[in-house]
Protein backbone atom coordinates (compact mmCIF):
# COMPACT_ATOMS: atom_id res chain seq x y z
CA UNK A 1 0.00 0.00 0.00
CA UNK A 2 1.41 3.36 -1.00
CA UNK A 3 1.63 6.33 1.33
CA UNK A 4 -1.42 8.07 -0.18
CA UNK A 5 -3.49 4.86 -0.09
CA UNK A 6 -2.57 4.30 3.54
CA UNK A 7 -3.51 7.87 4.48
CA UNK A 8 -6.87 7.52 2.68
CA UNK A 9 -7.49 4.17 4.41
CA UNK A 10 -6.75 5.62 7.86
CA UNK A 11 -8.98 8.66 7.16
CA UNK A 12 -11.81 6.33 6.15
CA UNK A 13 -11.32 4.33 9.37
CA UNK A 14 -11.51 7.55 11.40
CA UNK A 15 -14.97 8.14 9.89
CA UNK A 16 -16.02 4.63 10.91
CA UNK A 17 -14.72 5.16 14.45
CA UNK A 18 -16.48 8.53 14.69
CA UNK A 19 -19.77 7.02 13.48
CA UNK A 20 -19.56 4.15 15.98
CA UNK A 21 -18.76 6.55 18.83
CA UNK A 22 -21.77 8.72 17.94
CA UNK A 23 -24.06 5.66 18.11
CA UNK A 24 -22.52 4.20 21.28
CA UNK A 25 -24.88 4.26 24.31
CA UNK A 26 -23.78 6.03 27.49
CA UNK A 27 -21.43 4.06 29.73
CA UNK A 28 -24.15 3.81 32.38
CA UNK A 29 -26.46 2.00 29.95
CA UNK A 30 -23.68 -0.39 28.92
CA UNK A 31 -22.90 -1.01 32.61
CA UNK A 32 -26.57 -1.88 33.24
CA UNK A 33 -26.49 -4.26 30.26
CA UNK A 34 -23.36 -5.95 31.62
CA UNK A 35 -25.03 -6.32 35.03
CA UNK A 36 -28.07 -7.92 33.38
CA UNK A 37 -25.88 -10.47 31.64
CA UNK A 38 -24.10 -11.22 34.93
CA UNK A 39 -27.47 -12.36 36.29
CA UNK A 40 -27.72 -14.78 33.36
CA UNK A 41 -24.18 -15.97 34.20
CA UNK A 42 -25.33 -18.26 37.01
CA UNK A 43 -26.40 -21.78 36.01
CA UNK A 44 -28.90 -22.08 38.88
CA UNK A 45 -30.66 -18.89 37.80
CA UNK A 46 -30.67 -20.09 34.18
CA UNK A 47 -32.27 -23.38 35.29
CA UNK A 48 -34.92 -21.47 37.23
CA UNK A 49 -35.66 -19.19 34.29
CA UNK A 50 -35.79 -22.10 31.88
CA UNK A 51 -38.14 -24.05 34.17
CA UNK A 52 -40.58 -21.12 33.94
CA UNK A 53 -40.33 -20.94 30.15
CA UNK A 54 -43.82 -22.39 29.58
CA UNK A 55 -45.58 -22.08 32.93
CA UNK A 56 -45.64 -20.24 36.23
CA UNK A 57 -44.26 -22.05 39.26
CA UNK A 58 -44.15 -21.62 43.03
CA UNK A 59 -40.96 -21.86 45.10
CA UNK A 60 -41.79 -25.43 46.13
CA UNK A 61 -42.28 -26.48 42.47
CA UNK A 62 -38.91 -25.03 41.49
CA UNK A 63 -37.16 -26.58 44.50
CA UNK A 64 -38.51 -30.02 43.56
CA UNK A 65 -37.74 -29.62 39.86
CA UNK A 66 -34.15 -28.55 40.43
CA UNK A 67 -33.45 -30.48 43.64
CA UNK A 68 -32.68 -27.30 45.55
CA UNK A 69 -33.67 -26.02 48.97
CA UNK A 70 -36.58 -23.60 49.14
CA UNK A 71 -34.31 -20.98 50.71
CA UNK A 72 -31.84 -21.28 47.82
CA UNK A 73 -34.66 -20.90 45.29
CA UNK A 74 -36.09 -17.90 47.18
CA UNK A 75 -32.66 -16.24 47.22
CA UNK A 76 -32.25 -16.69 43.46
CA UNK A 77 -35.81 -15.48 42.79
CA UNK A 78 -35.07 -12.26 44.72
CA UNK A 79 -32.12 -11.63 42.41
CA UNK A 80 -34.23 -12.42 39.33
CA UNK A 81 -37.05 -10.14 40.55
CA UNK A 82 -34.70 -7.24 41.26
CA UNK A 83 -33.32 -7.62 37.72
CA UNK A 84 -36.88 -7.56 36.32
CA UNK A 85 -36.51 -11.05 34.86
CA UNK A 86 -39.34 -12.67 36.82
CA UNK A 87 -42.63 -11.39 38.16
CA UNK A 88 -45.00 -12.89 40.69
CA UNK A 89 -48.66 -13.04 41.54
CA UNK A 90 -50.27 -14.00 44.79
CA UNK A 91 -53.12 -16.51 44.98
CA UNK A 92 -54.28 -16.96 48.56
CA UNK A 93 -51.18 -17.95 50.53
CA UNK A 94 -49.31 -19.09 47.42
CA UNK A 95 -47.00 -16.99 45.27
CA UNK A 96 -46.50 -17.98 41.64
CA UNK A 97 -43.50 -16.84 39.62
CA UNK A 98 -43.19 -16.47 35.86
CA UNK A 99 -40.91 -14.84 33.32
CA UNK A 100 -41.41 -11.10 33.46
CA UNK A 101 -42.07 -10.52 29.76
CA UNK A 102 -41.39 -11.62 26.21
CA UNK A 103 -37.94 -9.99 26.31
CA UNK A 104 -36.78 -12.54 28.88
CA UNK A 105 -38.23 -15.39 26.84
CA UNK A 106 -36.48 -14.04 23.72
CA UNK A 107 -33.10 -13.71 25.47
CA UNK A 108 -33.31 -17.31 26.68
CA UNK A 109 -34.49 -18.57 23.28
CA UNK A 110 -31.72 -16.79 21.41
CA UNK A 111 -29.14 -18.02 23.90
CA UNK A 112 -30.32 -21.60 23.45
CA UNK A 113 -30.23 -21.27 19.67
CA UNK A 114 -26.69 -19.94 19.89
CA UNK A 115 -25.33 -22.73 22.12
CA UNK A 116 -27.11 -25.44 20.11
CA UNK A 117 -25.55 -24.33 16.78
Amino acid sequence: MGENEERDFLAAREDVVKKVLEQQPDDEILYDLAELFKVFGDSTRIKILYSMFETELCVNDIAKLLNLSQSSVSHQLRILKSSKLVKFRREGKSIFYSLDDEHVRAIISMGMEHVEE
